[in-house]
């Protein structure tokens, strides 16, 4: 389907490049890895027709679309969100558009019989084509990503140059795989995503019909999403087969294989030169000479991919804190007439690992802000517990380093004096080496000042960490320094972060954040997903029992407060392959519970629609009945090109509501 015959791209004396020869089938899902700068961005502008190649081909079949979403510098501005991401069904728009003007061109009574049968014909002939085009459906798939990348109802009107960057990525998201190219290229699609919406983007993935390369940073998304790896690195592509955790175990072993072949090939090196250099000046042997002096110049060196350093750090010492950490009461806090949070309650004890979740908006941030004490609530209390020396990472950490100082003084001015010979080896496990670390800060990119920001944190003692999505614009390696050191570290943590890998390897707590409250989950965040899932798909029954007086926004989920004998929930399956087999059938229960909920929200919507355009049209039609009516001609075509465009608008309507009766009642008829 899609071919690199003999690609080469370098820029300046870089090659990144070299002779790239790959194919891409029908079907594939590919993750491109490999270091930071090496060439991943650049090989999918290729492939998008954005970049040209120095020399070699980018081949694809006749009638192959491919779609690319860059990393950012998405901006769109002149339509609402629903007209934007509606672009994605543009070639079926045009056709509506002509349908419209052919009942418009057919409400003119001077054209003949003729003229008016021909258009009869064109307009039949649309019409099948957009319902068999499933036409009729577009503002139901359309809501359908839209919701499930986080946005609301109201928020379809908003004209698009009011989002913020983020929400940008989102729409240009949308609006492409919406647009199903047959070659799907996307360039860090995790980014400004909340953990939900990553969960809707990794199952729409799954099911996407046509062939996908991604480069992603999140190892949990590329794990569930792929089926293969190209690794990026040494002016090739080196393939490898399965998930990103096998490529990793596949990729060691073919590292030690290189190095065990180098080490070969390096004695061959040697005892071929040490018996030229013995042997050169005597005529008896000249012919061996030369001989191996022909066979040096036709050997090809292995190159081995450079080892990735493996940093391992410890935190700095620091005293333990009391049993309670940190506890709020009663906290309420809003902005304008937005409540973010109200009354809500949460009590941190010494070494929980609390990972704070919600969508984009719902008030993580704010109550890292209140846990932190860098914000006051309106009412309410903070409490800290006995010494308790914490540290807190905003999500906007990286503007309040020193612009003036070297990467180097940015750390050595946060640390202690027995953590400076750390330093150097902290700063390379984040990627600053050479002359790099005596950069001013003030020249760094924004994601270089994030991995500084977190480097210099990593040096700091503190017994209690409160760190607001510490990962953003860190790639795998990087996050696996932070992710060893967290592990090892022996305080309090709490953490939000749109890092699934990075959440599950830390937390044994979850809070989730919404609609003022604050709900503490025991337990993974697989374990609080399952735990929603099962109390989604069995709705509670009434109890005759007296309701309990805890409040809703700090009782925890029923799972933890039930006990342990009590029959309120089925216990979580235990054992690698029932979960995996339960997480299966999740992810297929939520997408249909989700497609069904949209679908029954769409039927209402659309009768009522259907019962405001028929009153319409008996106003009309009475309107129409009046004697006298048709006396102005010019008078009555108004009305009648109005009540033409009512009964096009209930027909539409109606083509909607039977199609979506008919799949959903294929699906309740289902077993």
């Amino acid at each position: 389907m899609l071919q690199l015959s003999s690609l080469t791209k370098g820029y300046g004396d870089r090659l990144l490049f070299e002779n790239v020869n790959w194919q891409i089938a029908a079907g594939d899902r590919v993750g491109l890895c490999g270091p930071n700068g090496a060439g991943k961005t650049t090989l999918l502008r290729m492939v998008a027709g954005l970049d040209d190649a120095d020399s070699g081909n980018v081949i694809k079949q006749a009638a192959i679309t491919v779609g690319y979403l860059p990393q950012d510098g998405l901006r769109h501005s002149g339509r609402t969100l629903l007209d934007e991401v509606s672009t994605a069904f543009q070639p079926l728009l045009t056709v509506k558009q002509a349908m419209h003007e052919i009942e418009e061109q057919l409400a003119d009574q001077q054209r003949s019989p003729e003229e008016q049968e021909a258009m009869l014909e064109r307009y039949s002939d649309l019409q099948h084509r957009f319902r068999d085009e499933d036409g009729y459906t577009i503002e139901l798939r359309v809501a359908g990503v839209l919701t499930g990348l986080g946005f609301t109802p109201e928020q379809y009107a908003q004209p698009t140059d009011t989002f913020s960057g983020g929400w940008q990525m989102r729409i240009a998201l949308a609006t492409l795989i919406l647009r199903q190219p047959h070659v799907l290229l996307l360039d860090e699609p995790t980014n400004h995503l909340d953990l939900e919406a990553r969960n809707w983007l990794e199952d729409f993935l799954g099911d996407y019909p046509y062939a996908l390369i991604l480069v992603s940073h999140d190892r949990y998304f590329m794990d569930r999403v792929v089926t293969r790896i190209a690794e990026v690195g040494l002016r090739t592509l080196t393939p490898y087969n399965g998930s990103y955790s096998e490529y990793l175990v596949a990729r060691e072993a073919r590292i030690s294989a290189l190095l065990e072949q180098k080490r070969r090939q390096d004695e061959e090196i040697t005892r071929v030169r040490l018996f030229i250099d013995r042997f050169r000046y005597q005529a008896t042997k000249a012919a061996q000479v030369q001989s191996r002096v022909k066979m040096l110049d036709k050997i090809v060196p292995i190159e081995v991919p450079v080892a990735r350093k493996r940093v391992h750090f410890s935190f700095p010492d620091c005293r333990r804190s009391g049993r309670s950490a940190l506890e709020l009461r009663g906290i309420r806090k809003a902005y304008a007439t937005a409540v973010v949070l109200d009354g809500v309650d949460a009590h941190i004890e010494r070494g929980d690992r609390i990972a704070i979740v919600g969508p984009n908006g719902a008030g993580k941030s704010t109550l890292m802000r209140m846990l932190s004490g860098t914000e006051a609530p309106d009412t309410g209390e903070r409490i800290e517990g006995h010494n308790l020396v914490a540290q807190y990472f905003a999500q906007d950490e990286a503007t309040r380093l020193n612009p003036k100082l070297t990467v180097y003084d940015t750390l050595g001015t946060s640390s202690s004096t027995e953590m400076l010979p750390s330093i150097r080896n902290i700063l390379g496990g984040f990627l600053f080496s050479g002359d790099d670390i005596h950069k001013p800060v003030g020249v760094l990119s924004g994601g270089e000042r994030t991995r500084l920001a977190v480097a210099r944190m990593l040096l700091q003692p503190s017994n209690t960490l409160m760190l607001d999505e510490p990962t953003n614009h860190l790639d795998i390696d990087s996050t696996n320094v932070l992710l060893d050191a967290l592990k090892a570290f022996q305080g309090t943590l709490i953490f939000v972060s749109h890092d699934r890998y990075f959440v599950e390897q830390l937390a044994t707590s979850i809070i989730e954040v919404g609609h003022g409250e604050a709900s503490r989950y025991p337990g993974t965040y697989e374990e609080f997903r399952w735990s929603k899932n099962q109390r989604a798909a069995t709705p509670p029954e009434p109890s005759p029992a007296a309701p309990s007086t805890a409040s809703p926004r700090t009782r925890p989920a029923a799972k933890a407060a039930a006990a342990p004998d009590a029959p309120t929930e089925p216990k979580a399956p235990s054992g690698k392959s029932t979960r995996d087999e339960q997480r299966r059938r999740n992810q297929h229960d939520r997408r249909q519970q989700r497609a069904q909920s949209a679908k029954l929200k769409r039927i209402d919507d659309l009768e009522r629609r259907i019962a405001d355009r028929e009153k319409d049209i008996r106003d009309v039609e009475g309107a129409m009945a009046a004697p006298g009516f048709y006396d102005d001609r010019d008078a009555a075509q108004p009305v009648i090109t109005r009540y033409e465009k009512l009964m096009w608008e209930v027909g539409d309507l109606m083509g909607q509501w039977e199609a979506l009766q008919e799949v959903t009642g294929d699906q309740e008829s289902a077993p």
